[in-house]
C-alpha cells in the first residue's frame, strides 16, 4: 500500500486542531491588543502584537497546505469586506507560488484515476505549475506524439475539504476576527459551494467545453477587432474525477519581460481582449469566471495577432437576469458619475438597502465611481491620467491602489456593510481585470467597449 500523501497525512482532527489552536492564540492577542488600545486611544490599525498573530496563524495554514491554503486565499481577496486590515494583509501571503508535491506521491493518485490509460502517456515528473488544489504535469501521448498538460488534484482533499473549512471558520471565530450572524453564515455558504466548485472537476470540464464553444462562435468576428481568445482543447481519454487533461499551450505570463517587451499596439490589442472578455462573460454567455489570478491567463504571442489563452472555470458565477439589468445600470449611472441612480442600481445588487444608512450609501457609491472611472467617456476621465492622445494611461492611473485604501478606510469603520457575494465577485473580477491592464501598461480608453454591451440610459443590453 502506498503511503499516505503529505498533504493530507494528518487527519481532519489533527488539521484542525492545529488551526484552533492558532486561533486562540491569535483570539488572546486579540483581547490584549483592544485592552491596550482603549488604554491608549487609538485605533489598532497597525499593531505590531495583531500582525504578528495574524503572520503566525497564515504560516500555519500554509504548513497544513491543500484546502486551508485555498481557502486563505479566498479570505485574501474577500477579506476586506468582514476581515481586519492585519489578517488580510497577511493572508495575501498565501496567493504566492506553492511547493507542489514530489511525484513519489502524485503518481498513485494518477495511477489510480487514470489506470491502464496513464501507460499511454509519458508524464514529466517535475511539475510545471503549482496551486493550493492541484498541480500541472506536462505529457506526451506516446501514440501520436502531442504534448499535454495533466492538471492533478491533490489526493484526499475531498476528505478534508468540508472539516478544513469549519476549522478555519472557528479560528476566526475564536480570534474574534469576525462576528457569526446572517450576513456572515450566507456569505459563508457562498464560499464553502465555490469551494466545492473548484474541486468538481466534471463541472470544469463541462464549462470549458461551452466556453470554447462560445469563443469558436465569435472567433471571426473578434478577431476583425484585433481580440483574440483561445481555449485549450480538453483530451477527454485522460480526463477523470480528479484529473483534467488539456492541450499544452507554450504561453506567456502577463507580468513576463517577454509581454511587456511588446509594442503598445499589441499590448492595447491584449487590455481590450481582458476588458471585452468580462462583457462577454456577462452579458453574452451568461457566466463569469470570478478568479482573476493571473495564473489562469497565458499570452501566446503571434506577429499576426497575439491570443489570450483562458485556462481555468473552476470558480464561475451564473448571474440572472435582474442582476445583470441592475450591473448594467450601475455601469451606466458610473459612466455618467449620477450618484442616485447609482445608489438605485446598488441596492437592486443587494449591496445596499432600502434602509441602509446614508454613510453606507455614501461608501458604497463613492467606490464604485472610483473603480469605474476607466469607463467614462473620455471627457470625464481625469487628465492626470491621460497621454498626449486623450487615452487612458491603466499603469500611470493607480488606480487599484487608490481604490483599495478608499476600499479598506471604509471597511474598518463601524458604518460598514457587508455586500452581498454578487457584488463582491464582481468588484473582485474588475479588480482583477483592470489590474491585468495596467501590469500590460495599456493605454487606451474603454468607453465604446462599454457601450457596445450596456445602453448608457437604462443599462440594458443593447
Amino acid at each position: 500500500m502506498s503511503k499516505r500523501p503529505s498533504l493530507t497525512r494528518r487527519g481532519a482532527f489533527g488539521r484542525g486542531l492545529a488551526v484552533s489552536v492558532a486561533g486562540l492564540r491569535a483570539g488572546g492577542a486579540f483581547a490584549l491588543d483592544s485592552a491596550l488600545t482603549r488604554l491608549r486611544g487609538g485605533d489598532g490599525q497597525d499593531s505590531e502584537l495583531l500582525r504578528r498573530e495574524a503572520r503566525r496563524f497564515v504560516a500555519e495554514l500554509g504548513r497544513l497546505k491543500g484546502t486551508c491554503v485555498k481557502i486563505g486565499q479566498m479570505f485574501a481577496m474577500l477579506g476586506e469586506h468582514f476581515l481586519p486590515p492585519a489578517l488580510t494583509e497577511a493572508l495575501h501571503e498565501l496567493e504566492s507560488a506553492t511547493e507542489p508535491l514530489p511525484w513519489p506521491e502524485i503518481e498513485p493518485a494518477l495511477r489510480e484515476a487514470l489506470g491502464d490509460r496513464l501507460d499511454e502517456l509519458a508524464v514529466e515528473p517535475e511539475a510545471l505549475a503549482a496551486a493550493s488544489l492541484a498541480q500541472v504535469h506536462r505529457a506526451v501521448v506516446r501514440e501520436t506524439g502531442e504534448t499535454i498538460v495533466l492538471k492533478v488534484q491533490y489526493p484526499g482533499l475531498a476528505d478534508v475539504i468540508d472539516s478544513d473549512f469549519d476549522a478555519v471558520v472557528r479560528m476566526l471565530l475564536l480570534a474574534r476576527w469576525i462576528k457569526a450572524g446572517r450576513e456572515l453564515d450566507d456569505w459563508l455558504g457562498s464560499l464553502r459551494q465555490q469551494l466545492h466548485n473548484e474541486i468538481d472537476y466534471e463541472r470544469e470540464a463541462a464549462i470549458g467545453d461551452r466556453v470554447a464553444a462560445l469563443v469558436a462562435e465569435r472567433r471571426e468576428a473578434l478577431a476583425t477587432r484585433g481580440i483574440r481568445y483561445h481555449v485549450p482543447l480538453r483530451h477527454a481519454r485522460y480526463c477523470a474525477a480528479t484529473v483534467l487533461a488539456l492541450e499544452y499551450i507554450d504561453g506567456e505570463p502577463v507580468g513576463s519581460p517577454a509581454v511587456a517587451g511588446l509594442s503598445l499596439r499589441r499590448r492595447n490589442a491584449l487590455g481590450r481582449a481582458m476588458l471585452e472578455l468580462f462583457f462577454l462573460e456577462l452579458y453574452d454567455w451568461g457566466l463569469l469566471q470570478t478568479d482573476p489570478n493571473f495564473g489562469n491567463f497565458l499570452i501566446r504571442r503571434s506577429p499576426g495577432g497575439d491570443e489570450l489563452v483562458l485556462l481555468d472555470f473552476g470558480s464561475t458565477l451564473y448571474c440572472d437576469d435582474a442582476f445583470l439589468a441592475n450591473l448594467g445600470s450601475a455601469i451606466a449611472a458610473g459612466q455618467r458619475q449620477d450618484r442616485e441612480a447609482l445608489v438605485e442600481a446598488l441596492t437592486g445588487l443587494g449591496c445596499l438597502r432600502e434602509d441602509s444608512s446614508d454613510f453606507a450609501r455614501q461608501t458604497f457609491s463613492e467606490f464604485s465611481l472610483r473603480l469605474l472611472e476607466p469607463l467614462r467617456p473620455p471627457e470625464a476621465l481625469p487628465r492626470e491620467y491621460l497621454n498626449r492622445r486623450g487615452e487612458y494611461c491603466w499603469g500611470r492611473s493607480r488606480l487599484m491602489q487608490r481604490v483599495g485604501r478608499q476600499a479598506a478606510a471604509s471597511a474598518a469603520t463601524r458604518h460598514f456593510t457587508t455586500p452581498s457575494r454578487e457584488f463582491a465577485m464582481i468588484a473582485r473580477k474588475l479588480t482583477g481585470v483592470f489590474t491585468f491592464i495596467a501590469v500590460l501598461d495599456a493605454q487606451f480608453n474603454a468607453h465604446d467597449t462599454v457601450l457596445s454591451y450596456i445602453d448608457e440610459g437604462d443599462g440594458e443590453t443593447p
